[in-house]
């Protein structure tokens, strides 16, 4: 069977490659299909995913906005959203939004309103930012200005945090102690950034934090063993927590991204540093959600700044599971019981396997758009996003069934947008033992002792669905999808409208395109480097060969792309990159 196998996979191979050549042949051109590199752990994965359904992610992030920033929503535990008017960093009203439903630690009545955290209010807002919701003004509130109260101007720390003050964070959360939780908020809010670039502050509050990372990773020097590092006293810090070195790639993208923007070579300067200091590493540090922005910045300057960085290490470190730093901490490879749960981002070991709904979704942010710099990773990113997209629906209590989920009678709560945070191959908690894998279950009790159960689904893990939404989207083939590997790509240049389709069938299949404009277009593939159909007004049918994929790049209809030192251009747009 392995032998067949091989043999129709290579075929496969030969065929399109066949096919490529003759087409360029006939053109004038020798131009070979890009040759492909995989990942490992994704080569074990089922090509498709059983029981297979693609949830509706754009309808899902739409009705999560619409519902959990109403304040009029009524029922238990609702609403989700109150005013905060303790005016911490910036002397204005801001908000909060539950960590988890009924968290008893939250909310306008419990400890003055303050607590609440930013990886649930500033990814929502980019969600909902990445769907074309305008957050600026939406029910006569700027939700996009409010987020300035994480910037922590009054510790002296200034970058944006997961909290309003170190006093807010005792009560959970991370304030510097947990490298991750002071990094990503950061990460977040530059994508906030890139759709409102002109909102008051922003662009000083973007420069304080580029200049805190530029000047953090000059002290650090290249040593980023350490568990946290103090921004005010700009010193590093250890305790009982591991040691974080995939912080440098939090560094690396927001000092990017900095440079992207601002266009000082101080800040690409450090990014190069920081990057090379996570490339330097031996060993495999993944702790909670940077490793894989590393390999996104390492592919794009390579394309952008002519760096030839081998970073298959960050992408091999994301999803292997042996991290060091957090025992198992990577992507499941695994059917329980007959479910696929293969693509699923989290613990490899604790519980047999512990993935995480907000890990899942926002993997997808950096490694999507990878896929535009480095085309050899378009097959294997492809697969995974297949096997992550079909295995995220079982986190949603409405999509999975009843004796795979810790609270069914309760799921009226969540009023269809709020979703488990975890799920679990092992029952050793107390109460669920009676229930086999996969078991959709969240964190939740661990939180509020005092009210265990509905405090499992979580808001904020849900609040990312809109990177979901963005970037993918179904055909008339089931199993392919259609991948914007622009939507996630912030701060970038002028570019054609790009998508990733992936056919993981054993045979070509064809699919039906739609069009983003209604200009006439060519569809110019930058894997083969041809142009696979002309003058398409809105729709055209293009061919996948079998377990291969295409990159689709909308171009001007008529145009001529030209290869200038390795990068295709229409005109002075880029197409693809060497």
């Amino acid at each position: 069977m392995k032998l067949k196998w091989n043999k129709q996979i290579l075929l496969g191979v030969l065929g399109t490659m066949f096919l490529v050549i003759g087409c360029q042949k006939k053109e004038g051109k020798q131009t070979l299909p890009v040759a492909q590199k995989s990942i490992a752990r994704v080569d074990s994965m089922p090509f498709m995913p059983q029981p297979f359904k693609i949830m509706d992610f754009k309808k899902t992030a739409r009705l999560y906005d619409s519902i959990v920033y109403d304040s009029t929503q009524t029922g238990e535990y609702w609403p989700l959203i109150w005013k905060d008017g303790s005016r911490k960093n910036f002397d204005q009203e801001t908000y909060g939004i539950y960590t988890a439903i009924g968290d008893t630690r939250q909310g306008p009545e419990n400890h003055k309103g303050m607590f609440h955290e930013s990886l649930n209010t500033i990814s929502s807002v980019l969600g909902a930012s990445l769907m074309g919701i305008d957050k600026s003004n939406q029910h006569g509130e700027d939700y996009v200005g409010m987020l300035k109260n994480y910037f922590n101007s009054d510790t002296g720390w200034n970058i944006m945090m997961n909290n309003t003050g170190p006093d807010v964070a005792l009560l959970g959360g991370g304030y510097g102690r947990d490298w991750w939780y002071d990094v990503y908020p950061n990460l977040l809010f530059y994508g906030v950034a890139n759709f409102y670039p002109e909102h008051e502050d922003f662009e000083y509050i973007q420069r304080s934090i580029a200049d805190r990372f530029q000047k953090a990773d000059s002290v650090l020097a290249g040593n980023y063993h350490h568990t946290f590092f103090d921004y005010a006293a700009m010193e590093p810090k250890d305790n009982w927590i591991c040691h974080q070195e995939d912080a440098a790639a939090g560094h690396a993208y927001v000092l990017y991204a900095a440079y992207q923007k601002f266009g000082d070579e101080k800040y690409l300067t450090s990014a190069k540093s920081s990057l090379e200091a996570l490339l330097s590493q031996e060993e495999n540090r993944f702790y909670e959600i940077l490793m894989p922005f590393g390999a996104y910045v390492a592919a794009r300057m390579n394309a952008e700044e002519g760096t030839s960085y081998d970073y298959q290490n960050l992408l091999d470190w994301t999803f292997n599971g042996d991290s060091v730093c957090r025992e198992g901490w990577g992507v499941l490879v695994d059917n329980w019981n007959g479910y696929d749960v293969s693509g699923l981002v989290g613990s490899t070991v604790d519980h047999g396997g512990f993935a995480f709904l907000m890990n899942t979704y926002d993997t997808m942010w950096p490694l999507v758009p990878l896929v535009r710099y480095d085309a050899r990773y378009a097959n294997t990113i492809g697969k995974w996003m297949l096997n992550a997209a079909n295995a995220s629906k079982f986190f949603y209590p409405y999509e999975m069934a009843d004796e795979h989920q810790t609270l069914p009678h309760k799921k009226e709560v969540t009023k269809g947008v709020i979703a488990y945070e975890g799920l679990i191959k092992n029952p050793h908690l107390e109460g669920y033992a009676h229930l086999k894998a996969p078991i959709a279950i969240g964190d939740g009790p661990h939180w509020t002792p005092d009210n265990p159960d509905v405090s499992q689904f979580s808001v904020y893990g849900s609040g990312h669905v809109g990177f979901a939404g963005a970037i993918i989207d179904t055909t008339d083939v089931p199993g392919i999808l259609k991948l914007d590997c622009l939507a996630t790509d912030f701060y970038r240049g002028d570019a054609y409208p790009t998508y990733l389709f992936y056919n993981p069938y054993e045979a070509s299949r064809a699919v039906q395109y739609t069009c983003q404009g209604t200009e006439k277009v060519d569809l110019y593939d930058a894997l083969s480097h041809q142009v696979i159909a002309r003058d398409v007004t809105s729709e055209s049918t293009i061919e996948i060969p079998a377990k291969q994929s295409r990159l689709i790049v909308e171009i001007p209809s008529g145009s001529s792309v030209e290869k200038r030192e390795g990068t295709y251009y229409v005109e002075d747009v880029v197409v693809a990159y060497q």
